[in-house]
């Protein structure tokens, strides 16, 4: 990396995780406050049925992913004028989905979940509010990504995170209301989102449009672009829909087998997956316009490389939170929600190992997209992890137990792997040899090595809060020392070392 752009994603990842450290906290806490106050059978209906909606919500994140790829794109040829035109079409083409979606969502979405979910009678009423609360906040949703992919390729970090800490604030009142008031909380909750989603939508759009010019919209068609974008979208909204089957579809199956009860605990270990992923989700929304601006201006070699370190030191950002949470998740959830059980702590250390595995796939996946060749990528690897589903439907059909369905995803996803390298050869000359020295062999050198020693001091020392300081301030000097000298080069020691000596004298 350049010192120039090496300073940017420095300085926009420490804003990102910032950002994710407070929401982080938050959510934790406001999932504990929310799951007792709404009780297991409402959070768990909460999950299921908002999940229903969050299957439409792949077209606004494949939209969203076209969008940032053709803003940055632009930008690193320095196009404002043909910036100005992709602006305005996107939200011409997110205005006609967003239609199509809310009347695809209130005829036949309505019928499955009044007909097919599995709730309880007595608060299917609930159910359906939460349902049209969500198409809603999906609708608000969509018509913001224009706007917020401006940000992200304009790189833009300190308004996004200042964003997301109001939202964080936000997140905290909703908790205060739903304990202090005596509605039904579920239909209260829903609203209450809703709400969230319109206030950041709203300071998306009007920074943005005092800020960026090209994102003042004015009617504008243009049919080789529309195709174009349709086109980029189209496969890549074929990618999405494994994502919906992986998160969305199982969470249906396991209604349907197991009830509501399993819904609520697989949401937990979701969300804490989630929160946990969306570590390494940062440090990529940081690097992605830099991979794409690379390609743009023809600087493949850099990054190829930015591709390469990206991977590795985001996994090894995300170990360091993963492992002592995986090591100690019994004692943390039962800290945190005071009444746990095997489901959620199973489901949960299991979630952290996908949320590890599907950490490597995104900086392949935006060197693919830098391209906008995406068909044979997303083809390969989306019919392979759709498997998914079927696997899993035939795992439940068979007897097997709720926790089966995450087995199979960290092994689906795990040979996915092997599969994005020959689509990356071709597309962008990616050396498969050199990745499989520099970043998975390394990164399962420094994963065995940090595992060990850590379950060693777990094994000796006994159950409770020592425990628990013990083994997690162990494990994560630990994984710091085993990065320092198994998984980075010596340059790139050099560099970190060099940060942390600047940022002493600057703190002295």
């Amino acid at each position: 990396m350049n010192n120039s752009s090496n300073k940017r994603i420095v300085k926009n990842t420490s804003l990102l995780y910032f950002r994710m450290l407070l929401t982080m906290l938050v959510s934790l806490y406001t999932v504990r406050v929310v799951l007792k106050t709404l009780g297991v059978v409402d959070y768990g209906i909460y999950s299921v049925v908002g999940g229903i909606v969050e299957m439409f919500s792949f077209l606004s994140n494949t939209m969203a992913s076209a969008s940032e790829r053709f803003f940055a794109f632009e930008l690193g040829r320095n196009n404002i004028i043909q910036l100005k035109r992709t602006f305005s079409l996107t939200v011409t083409i997110y205005f006609g989905i967003a239609i199509v979606v809310f009347a695809f969502a209130e005829t036949l979405g309505i019928w499955f979940l009044n007909n097919r979910m599995v709730i309880p009678y007595d608060r299917l009423e609930s159910a359906n509010w939460i349902f049209h609360f969500s198409i809603m906040s999906f609708v608000v949703t969509i018509m913001t990504i224009p706007y917020n992919s401006i940000i992200i390729a304009r790189e833009n970090m300190k308004f996004y995170a200042y964003v997301s800490i109001i939202e964080v604030v936000l997140k905290l009142v909703i908790v205060y209301v739903l304990v202090i008031v005596s509605v039904d909380k579920l239909k209260l909750y829903g609203f209450l989102i809703f709400l969230i989603i319109c206030t950041t939508t709203f300071l998306y759009r009007i920074v943005c449009q005092r800020n960026y010019a090209e994102s003042k919209f004015k009617f504008y068609w243009d049919s080789k672009l529309f195709k174009s974008l349709l086109t980029y979208s189209g496969w890549n909204l074929f990618g999405a829909v494994t994502g919906v089957a992986n998160n969305q579809g199982t969470n249906i199956l396991l209604n349907v087998f197991f009830g509501p009860v399993v819904n609520a605990a697989r949401a937990i270990a979701f969300r804490v997956g989630t929160i946990v992923g969306s570590f390494s989700l940062n440090f990529y929304t940081a690097v992605t316009p830099q991979i794409v601006k690379s390609y743009a201006s023809g600087e493949n070699e850099f990054m190829l490389n930015l591709v390469f370190k990206s991977s590795r030191f985001s996994y090894y950002l995300l170990l360091v939170i993963a492992l002592p949470i995986i090591l100690e998740c019994e004692f943390i959830l039962h800290l945190w929600l005071k009444e746990s059980s095997h489901y959620i702590t199973l489901f949960t250390q299991l979630a952290l190992i996908y949320a590890l595995i599907n950490s490597l796939e995104n900086p392949l996946s935006q060197a693919v997209r830098a391209t906008g060749n995406i068909r044979k990528y997303q083809v390969f690897v989306g019919l392979f992890t759709l498997l998914l589903l079927p696997v899993s439907y035939a795992l439940f059909k068979s007897g097997f137990p709720p926790e089966s369905t995450y087995y199979a995803i960290i092994s689906i996803y795990s040979l996915a792997l092997f599969i994005r390298l020959p689509v990356l050869k071709k597309l962008v000359n990616l050396s498969i040899s050199k990745y499989l020295r520099e970043v998975l062999w390394k990164i399962m050198l420094v994963t065995i090595i940090s595992v060990l020693f850590p379950l060693l001091v777990k094994f000796y020392i006994g159950d409770g809060l020592l425990q628990f300081f013990i083994v997690s301030i162990f494990t994560v000097f630990w994984i710091i020392f085993v990065v320092l000298f198994f998984g980075v080069s010596k340059e790139e020691r050099k560099m970190v070392f060099v940060q942390i000596k600047n940022r002493l004298k600057f703190n002295a």
